[in-house]
């Protein structure tokens, strides 16, 4: 039996803040991503404190697992999870949280959240060490991509380091913002094996289950399953396909699969909690991933923790995520996304999921991308302070009439920080105690430290 007890810390390492409008109770990669590193960099004894948006009734202040301390401020999602954008609005909070727990430095995630880009706007704008994770891909033809492009451009601008997950996105990220490439780090996402094990009884091989768990929208590649599926299923009679995910294509597939009358090969689950991704992944043969675009593929992480085989679309890092045995690619086109489905078919006899398993735990670690991530700290921490005017000249660098305008919005941003502190010195603002949860089994001598720095 174990209880917690609430420690009160003076000597933490770094005091993280992790921005994000994508955080729990919403479920994908960038929320999994933080939620897990939150946890590992609690465990190397640094204090972390996530920010994003309300969720529902979800706001205020609220503690997770680990003692993580998680503020939902409340505002409301405008498109997407994503936050209005205000450029200032926020400022007066930020300020606030970061004062109250003493920070020491901001780490923002996702190109397009609107939360993230403000708050390492105004971290800079007060002498904060920003880091920045980048966990998507964007062209640079279409109008949507060249727009945020230039709101990349003018973030990372004045970013202290920046991470990418795949050496693919490193060079993506660079293009796009003309970030110099040493300070960009390439750090890969990880996966909590202990989750996402092998059945016990290795499934049979009379009938072979193909999954799909993703979110059913063009970038995911939902048009490509519609061709694939019905002629997979007119090649072999003993596939079935199980689709897990939601989305606008879904409709497409419905019709789909009233088309080819395959209601009864092609089971639709709609939406899966991430909870229950393991017990729908270990009902199957193979993982299929039709994605478009992709940074680094999560789900193929957690699919090849489970011992399934792996068929995905070669795009954009998923050639960096698995070894070649463990991992059949193709084009994203139709007719060789299905030659690659029978090649995995033709192999999968040789697949054991248990050795797969023991692979990935040594592959990939969120323990492992703690440390590394804790480096990057470390280099962005030591990395010397800029007066304002130094910082303007980076933005200046971005365009003749976009550098102009960045400059106009930082230095507007400066005089706000400054009437702030007028109004409200940050003497004047309470700070909160370093609260650590620390677990001990039934029968232990229980240890309450108070180690408050005395002042």
């Amino acid at each position: 039996m174990k209880f917690c007890v609430i420690a009160f810390m003076a000597d933490l390492k770094h005091r993280i803040l992790m921005v994000s409008d994508f955080f729990y109770p919403n479920f994908g990669g960038v929320e999994n991503h933080i939620y897990y590193l939150s946890q590992c960099l609690l465990k190397l004894g640094h204090k972390v404190v996530v920010l994003t948006h309300a969720y529902g009734n979800r706001s205020g202040v609220r503690y997770m697992t680990g003692g993580l301390k998680v503020y939902y401020v409340p505002w409301r999602p405008f498109l997407m999870q994503n936050t209005f954008p205000t450029i200032y609005g926020t400022f007066p909070i930020i300020r606030t949280i970061l004062l109250r727990e003493k920070i020491s430095l901001v780490h923002g995630h996702q190109a397009f959240s609107t939360l993230c880009h403000e708050t390492l706007m105004h971290a800079r704008t007060m002498g904060y060490k920003v880091v920045f994770t980048d966990h998507s891909l964007y062209g640079f033809a279409d109008v949507g991509s060249i727009h945020m492009n230039k709101v990349l451009q003018f973030t990372l601008a004045d970013v202290t380091r920046a991470i990418c997950v795949s050496h693919t996105s490193k060079e993506n990220t660079v293009l796009r913002s003309g970030l110099p490439p040493e300070k960009v780090f390439v750090i890969p996402n990880a996966v909590d094996t202990a989750m996402f094990k092998p059945a016990q009884q290795r499934l049979g091989r009379d009938e072979i289950v193909i999954v799909v768990i993703s979110r059913l929208v063009y970038r995911k590649g939902a048009d490509l399953l519609v061709e694939v599926i019905p002629e997979v299923c007119r090649l072999y009679p003993n596939v079935r396909f199980i689709v897990g995910g939601d989305g606008p294509k879904r409709v497409r597939l419905e019709e789909m699969r009233e088309k080819h009358s395959l209601q009864d090969r092609v089971e639709m689950l709609g939406a899966v909690p991430h909870a229950s991704v393991r017990s729908v992944l270990i009902s199957g043969h193979i993982f299929l991933n039709s994605s478009l675009t992709e940074a680094f593929c999560i789900a193929i992480l957690e699919a090849a923790s489970c011992g399934l085989l792996t068929v995905s679309t070669r795009v954009g890092g998923v050639p960096e995520v698995l070894p070649d045995d463990m991992i059949v690619l193709a084009e994203p086109d139709p007719s060789d996304m299905v030659h690659a489905i029978r090649k995995a078919i033709s192999i999968l006899p040789n697949i054991d999921p248990q050795v797969m398993h023991d692979r990935m735990k040594r592959l990939y670690n969120w323990n492992d991308v703690a440390e590394r991530t804790e480096i990057v700290y470390n280099r962005a921490l030591k990395c010397s302070d800029q007066s304002l005017l130094e910082r303007l000249s980076r933005y200046l660098s971005c365009g003749a009439w976009a550098g102009k305008l960045f400059c106009l919005v930082m230095i507007i941003d400066f005089l706000i920080w400054r009437l702030l502190e007028l109004l409200q010195p940050a003497k004047d603002i309470e700070e909160v105690p370093d609260v650590a949860l620390r677990c001990h089994q039934h029968g232990e001598r229980i240890e309450e430290i108070y180690r408050c720095k005395s002042e």
